[in-house]
């Protein structure tokens, strides 16, 4: 028997907002006449609202909220097919339910029975009702990689990361109004571990990195995340994509260089045989699927400088060709050969890695925008400013004894970047004082 339900309950199918706990299928008879359960069908032409309310199903009785299994029915597993004819397929990611201890959607066997009043799809779209109220629930939150998934498959619009190396720059794009987020490799070698890019940095450093970032607003922008070559062999390379799809990581990319690597845009690198960059690709493409994740894998080569441009689109081609979502061609000789690559590829989606005064020429985004590309990071766009700021800074102090902050720096000031305010509303909320006297 299912847990009691308080109140009428909205329940909505092919709810493109709530995408985000798992692709496991819970098929259901179509719950209409004799279990009490009525679908409203909404009319096109109403734009967003009707994107998201396309099925809407309400209670006929609000007086009778305990939902029972009917006589002689099994409630259907996860992974069995239990419909018919016009049956209800709901992902349990797409079943938007609340019960009174907030329990999850799966645990519903069955819509509650007969309800009080049916609320009309008129209402709905007009915007009488509030959807989240009625179900008693917030709307359901899409992970980053779904989020990255959807912008790559459903937009042409070019994705623009700015490379971040902590949680501070990551603080500071935000506060910007940057939609997507980059964390840079050689960043997070240089600010984790005071280290160069030579491959030093490990699976630990680089998971622990990006989990932070990327959780510094569960809502907030999709991360991108450096994965090297993926830290050993294909157990390895499995082992990091799922540890980097627990921590909400949207999208990484993984290379083609040897493990002893080093930065895309130092002299000297040496590049694997196709096989054994296919056999990463092939394990990191396998433990996405074994984990239901839409993290965005992006398959990335390195060989131009070793072995050419034909070289690298052989390889790129090859790892799209067993799964990779976008590719990756690292250190272009020219802007004529980034668009060629974007020929050569199409339709599948391409990123463009811009380091400034590295060994590419400069492409800006509208450029690349031009050119086709559908993701452009910027991997030392917070690094080598930091760098200058931080030095100007440095120098002065030891040359004059003081430092040149602008007045309007106060620590509040850059506290309330790294969310201070959330942080007092929480605890004002939680029913705490220390806040009461302001900060």
């Amino acid at each position: 028997m299912a847990a009691a339900v308080e109140g009428p309950r909205t329940y909505l199918s092919n709810n493109p907002l709530a995408d985000s706990y798992t692709s496991n299928a819970l098929d259901y008879n179509d719950y209409t006449g004799s279990t009490g359960l009525t679908k409203l069908p909404l009319t096109n032409g109403h734009s967003e609202k009707a994107e998201a309310l396309k099925d809407v199903y309400v209670n006929k009785d609000e007086t009778d909220s305990t939902s029972t299994d009917r006589p002689g029915e099994t409630k259907p597993s996860h992974d069995e097919g239990h419909g018919m004819g016009q049956a209800l397929q709901l992902r349990a990611s797409q079943i938007v339910a609340a019960t009174s201890d907030g329990g999850d959607p799966p645990n519903i066997t069955h819509p509650p029975t007969a309800a009080k009043r049916i609320i009309s799809a008129e209402e709905l779209l007009a915007g009488n009702y509030d959807i989240a109220k009625i179900m008693n629930v917030a709307p359901a939150v899409l992970l980053g990689a779904t989020k990255l998934k959807r912008r790559l498959e459903e937009t042409n619009e070019l994705i623009v990361c700015p490379g971040v190396h902590d949680g501070f720059s990551a603080r500071i794009a935000m506060s910007v109004g940057f939609d997507a987020l980059y964390m840079t490799g050689a960043g997070t070698t240089a600010s984790r571990l005071g280290m160069a890019d030579l491959g030093v940095a490990q699976l630990h450093d680089m998971r622990e990195h990006a989990e932070m970032i990327a959780n510094l607003d569960p809502q907030g922008p999709p991360l991108i995340a450096d994965m090297d070559t993926g830290y050993g062999g294909p157990i390895m390379v499995a082992n990091a994509v799922q540890q980097y799809i627990r921590a909400n990581v949207a999208g990484f990319h993984i290379e083609d260089q040897i493990q002893n690597k080093r930065c895309g845009h130092l002299s000297g690198k040496q590049v694997v045989d196709l096989p054994t960059f296919l056999s990463r690709i092939r394990a990191a493409k396998a433990a996405k699927d074994e984990l239901h994740s839409d993290i965005v894998l992006i398959a990335r080569t390195d060989a131009n400088q070793q072995h050419g441009y034909d070289e690298c689109i052989t390889r790129l081609r090859a790892a799209r060709d067993i799964g990779a979502d976008v590719g990756l061609l690292e250190g272009f000789k020219s802007k004529a050969e980034a668009r060629h690559a974007v020929m050569d590829l199409a339709p599948w989606p391409l990123l463009l890695n811009s380091v400034e005064n590295g060994s590419s020429p400069l492409i800006t985004v509208d450029e690349a925008r031009d050119m086709g590309f559908r993701i452009m990071i910027f991997s030392f766009a917070t690094l080598a400013p930091m760098y200058e700021a931080l030095r100007g800074n440095l120098e002065a102090l030891k040359q004059e004894g003081k430092v040149k902050t602008r007045k309007e720096l106060t620590p509040k000031k850059l506290f309330e970047v790294c969310g201070l305010q959330d942080s007092v509303k929480l605890d004002v909320l939680a029913g705490g004082t220390t806040f009461k006297e302001g900060v």
